[in-house]
């Protein structure tokens, strides 16, 4: 209890230390709201992208400034905001939590939790724009990310803070990938963050109950914009996602953030572009899409020691409509990104998953990032494969080819076997490696195409009772260890073929 003397000491020093004088409040009021869009008059000293709150308690940042009014893009439903309702400036932008508390959550763009699993703990909160790191800042990309993708790992390795694209048609395994590369870091030191973009709902959900079911969501953080939502919101999902995966890069660690999929936020930014009356482009695009994919790709970088030494590694996802690559936005994005992924959907229709078209996919960091052991038992796998349907395209016009030519297509479609995958079913990289060595030692040859698959499955089993194949790792494949590898390869494919 408070004594009198003591409660009135407090209240005089409450009155000596208040501020007598005029306060001087500027605030806007909505003119006209509609389609997630409001525009506002008397906020003379707004700045674009700063954040706005309404008097109902709902935000959103200007997008635009005009000499009469601003306009804002909500970040709640715009019915919730009506004309004639007061805003004002924050003179802060959008920011949201980042910190190892929001690893395993589903999330929000603002950070909001989505799984009902109580308050985000993040250690701070950083805004959603950040400038890329400068030419000096950064180091060469010599790391691997192991995708656990066969075909993805041996023909198009993917390295630490590059920015590789992924590309196709609708239901065409895009996200797979993606999502395979995710599951296959839950024994390495890589974070991952996953961000839908206009995803269905159902969609995500699969998508959560994988990385759950395998346990992988322990590591994950997955940012969701649904369709339903804002358009704001979807607009701000890939920087927030990459804020967030930020963090861990700029602390020494190593993070992988997937954006799927940056066809359906461009055509977010042309809708808010084309309702705050900006002046189209091509395709009724505004001109600026392009450097708003730029500077969010571009904050993907591996940091030089200086800074730690982190990296983040970046796979953006593109729709194409009937496979044109020539459409705008994605060649924006194959003129920004270090490589792209072709899925075709013909080889995808024909069974032949991932569908990777390894005519037009590339990973322009080249060989030096994939594991060494790999890419001495891979040799020359791409340019075999290559060659492999070339000439499987050019005998279907008929003839009679020779003795060398059948023996090309043979092994053709034995590499072609091989590389079939199921999805969520990341592979090691002692099992690459050992399978790759089968199909450059011709081990397979011996097998029918159709008891490939058999071999895999032997090998998933008994690679780890294979001793040689528990010394496999990014270190060159010594000779010694190739001849134990091919003898004990030899053996199982001996079984599989009497079996």
């Amino acid at each position: 209890m408070v004594d009198a003397d003591t409660w009135l000491a407090r209240a005089r020093d409450a009155v000596a230390r208040t501020e007598v004088g005029a306060a001087v409040e500027r605030f806007g009021v909505v003119e006209e709201v509609a389609d997630g869009i409001a525009f506002l008059s008397g906020l003379p000293d707004a700045r674009l992208d700063e954040l706005l709150s309404f008097e109902g308690g709902q935000t959103g940042y200007v997008q635009s400034l005009d000499s009469d009014r601003v306009a804002a893009v909500l970040l709640d439903h715009a019915e919730a905001v009506a004309a004639g309702a007061r805003a004002s400036g924050t003179g802060a932008v959008v920011r949201v939590p980042v910190g190892p508390g929001l690893l395993g959550r589903v999330v929000d763009p603002l950070g909001r939790p989505l799984d009902g699993k109580g308050p985000v703990e993040g250690i701070r909160q950083d805004p959603i724009e950040r400038p890329a790191p400068g030419i000096i800042e950064r180091a060469a990309i010599t790391q691997p990310v192991q995708t656990g993708t066969l075909v993805v790992d041996t023909l198009f390795a993917l390295g630490r803070g590059q920015r590789e694209l992924i590309v196709g048609d609708r239901a065409t395994g895009k996200t797979t990938i993606a999502l395979d590369t995710i599951l296959n870091q839950q024994e390495g030191d890589i974070v991952s963050v996953y961000v839908a973009i206009g995803q269905k709902t159902s969609a995500v959900q699969r998508v959560v109950q994988t990385l759950t079911a395998t346990g992988a969501l322990a590591r994950t953080i997955v940012v969701v914009a649904g369709p339903a939502t804002p358009a704001g919101l979807q607009w701000i999902a890939p920087f927030a996602g990459t804020t967030m995966a930020e963090y861990f890069r700029d602390t020494g660690g190593h993070a992988l953030v997937v954006l799927d999929d940056l066809t359906k936020h461009a055509a977010c930014h042309r809708e808010i572009a084309l309702l705050t009356r900006q002046s189209p482009g091509r395709e009724a695009y505004p001109g600026d899409v392009f450097y708003v994919h730029a500077r969010l790709l571009e904050r993907a970088a591996k940091l030089a020691e200086a800074r730690g030494g982190g990296s983040l590694t970046a796979l953006p996802v593109a729709e194409t409509d009937a496979g044109n690559l020539s459409a705008y936005i994605p060649t924006n994005l194959i003129s920004i990104t270090d490589g792209q992924i072709v899925l075709d959907s013909k080889l995808f229709n024909e069974g032949q998953k991932p569908a990777v078209d390894v005519g037009t996919s590339v990973s322009r960091v080249g060989g030096k990032t994939q594991a060494r052991s790999l890419r001495d038992a891979a040799e020359t796998l791409r340019l075999d494969y290559a060659q492999f349907l070339e000439l499987e395209m050019f005998t279907r016009f008929g003839g009679m080819p020779d003795t060398r030519v059948k023996a090309q297509l043979a092994r053709g479609a034995r590499i072609r076997e091989t590389l079939r995958q199921p999805q969520h079913r990341p592979i090691a990289l002692s099992e690459e490696v050992c399978l790759v060595l089968a199909l450059q030692a011709g081990i397979l040859d011996v097998l029918p195409p159709d008891r490939v698959t058999a071999f895999r499955t032997a090998l998933a089993d008994h690679v780890s009772s294979i001793p040689e194949a528990n010394s496999i790792g990014s270190a060159p494949l010594e000779e010694v260890l190739r001849q134990a590898l091919v003898t004990a390869l030899t053996r199982l494919a001996d079984e599989v073929k009497g079996a």
